[in-house]
């Protein structure tokens, strides 16, 4: 509490104000029980500083008696949200905000941003207890309306600003990672909500979230919101004309196989850009490369210790109609290097995720409860006959080998890169934008979108966006320093987060107590108190 819990003086917040009462207990004699009054007294400013009401300033100087005095005394949560000032000011984060929305309104998006990464899954309406009790940039409580006010109030073109910035600390050696997910809603009167592929298997109309990180900071640098009936396949066109907006000409971008199409990689060499994408099987380019290499990769010479895989590599030509600057078409040949792996262990575990499914079938068609799915597993790979009105079926074993033939193999694409372990090592990484997307559904309140209206929405999503900032920055270094084999995220944050500063009146500031395993953890990002 702001104000020194004396003589029964309480606060309470109301609508985002911190109201002062005095707090006069009492017998109920008819109840038998404690009772309680609250007579207010009046309210506190931004500064902590004490506001009396009429009422209360009148009845004092007809007693003739002394005002309540401000506070002179305080302390607040400090650990956590310090390493996240330090945090905001190594990443460049806490600059860019300030100069893109100014400080006001920059130290508000920050604040909001703290308490999505602290308090995980806490809704956005329980902020006013958190600012409370925690150190913060804004350094004031930020009722719901004012919160709904901040979000309705981020335009597109200070989020192109920013997106800029953000961007360009990521292009000077790293590839951009860019994938898309699916964000459920229940809304009925936002445009982009629409059924679609939804990436979470829920049966609910939701929006398509597409992001870009760095691959080797791991930092998220770019995102945009799209309908949700739009496919990973066609979201690529968009991608570049907004990279091209936002100034960014030459890219290195890494797509997994549901990007993956002669239309896309067209667009990739017509804008020079240098990729690394996933293959999919029936991509004509992709089927001929494993089956002309098949055996090959297999051998021994081609199997990589460092990546407990098999690997080999086809360089081929990639031919590509395009219109030159004086309107003519022109035809383009350049070189694609298909790079193509052998995974035993994923072999055998396909095989037996596909047997499983095949078994399934074959018993719900016995008893009768097949699925539309099943139904057209049984009609694919067993073959029906008939005996005294009873339909039975047999394995197609033809048909079952030729689709697991390609079991354990996958491939990936590059216009760039000739090394199948380089490729492999770059791709690998990808796999920290699925524990973005996983940090923002999970962590940072995105699981569904919890408002009613697009501008709700658009800022919402755009501050949740610079917390995965700061929660990216986190798990980066926990991934380093191998903090994950003690900690999960929140554990960390939870054991800075008990660190206490007290300021009194006229005094120096300072911390409470801090452990060494506090100090240790600090020491690895790079902080000191």
């Amino acid at each position: 509490m702001s104000i020194l819990e004396e003589n029964g003086v309480k606060s309470q917040i109301i609508k985002g104000t911190e109201y002062v009462y005095i707090d006069k207990p009492y017998w109920d004699k008819a109840k038998k029980q404690n009772r309680h009054n609250r007579e207010y007294v009046g309210k506190l400013g931004e500064g902590g500083e004490f506001i009396p009401n009429k009422n209360y300033l009148d009845r004092q100087n007809e007693k003739g008696e002394s005002v309540l005095e401000s506070p002179v005394a305080d302390r607040k949560y400090f650990g956590a949200t310090y390493l996240l000032d330090c945090i905001g000011k190594k990443s460049s984060l806490e600059g860019d905000l300030i100069e893109v929305f100014g400080e006001k309104t920059g130290k508000e998006i920050m604040s909001l941003a703290y308490f999505l990464v602290l308090e995980g899954e806490s809704s956005m309406y329980r902020f006013p207890k958190f600012a409370k009790t925690h150190r913060h940039p804004a350094e004031k409580v930020i009722s719901s309306q004012e919160i709904s006010n901040i979000f309705m109030g981020i335009t597109e073109n200070e989020k192109a600003k920013f997106f800029k910035k953000r961007t360009k600390l990521c292009l000077a050696n790293e590839h951009l990672v860019y994938d898309t997910t699916s964000i459920s809603s229940y809304s009925e009167t936002m445009e982009q909500v629409k059924y679609g592929h939804n990436k979470d298997l829920e049966n609910l109309p939701q929006i398509n979230l597409a992001m870009v990180l760095g691959e080797e900071s791991r930092l998220p640098s770019y995102y945009r919101k799209m309908p949700g009936n739009i496919s990973d396949v066609t979201t690529i066109k968009k991608l570049l004309v907004d990279m091209g907006f936002l100034g960014i000409k030459k890219i290195k971008f890494v797509f997994d196989r549901g990007f993956c199409s002669g239309a896309n990689i067209n667009s990739m060499y017509k804008n020079r850009h240098k990729f690394v994408i996933a293959g999919r099987m029936n991509f004509e380019l992709v089927k001929s490369s494993v089956e002309e290499l098949r055996e090959q990769v297999k051998e021994l010479a081609n199997y990589s210790e460092e990546h407990d895989i098999y690997c080999t590599t086809k360089e081929s030509r990639w031919e590509y109609k395009y219109v030159d600057r004086r309107g003519r078409d022109k035809l383009s040949n350049r070189v694609i290097y298909v790079h193509v792996y052998y995974d035993g262990e994923r072999a055998e575990h396909e095989k037996k995720k596909f047997v499983k499914r095949l078994k399934a079938a074959a018993g719900a068609f016995a008893d009768g409860s097949c699925s539309a799915a099943q139904m057209n597993l049984c009609e694919k790979y067993f073959s029906q006959r008939e005996s005294k009105g009873t339909v039975t079926l047999k394995h197609n074993q033809e048909a079952i080998n030729k689709y697991m033939q390609n079991f354990g193999y996958f491939t990936l694409l590059s216009n760039h890169i000739p090394s199948p372990q380089e490729a492999i090592s770059i791709y690998r990484n990808k796999d920290l934008i699925e524990k973005a997307f996983y940090n923002l559904k999970n962590r940072l309140d995105m699981k569904r979108t919890k408002v009613s209206s697009e501008e709700s929405l658009e800022g919402k999503l755009f501050v949740q966006f610079v917390a995965l900032i700061y929660a990216s920055y986190i798990s980066r270094i926990m991934s380093k320093e191998k903090l994950y084999k003690n900690y999960s995220m929140a554990s960390l944050l939870d054991e800075l987060d008990v660190i206490e500063i007290f300021e009194y009146q006229g005094k120096k500031t300072h911390t409470s107590e801090i452990t060494k395993k506090q100090r240790d953890i600090l020491h690895c990002f790079g902080v000191t108190l």
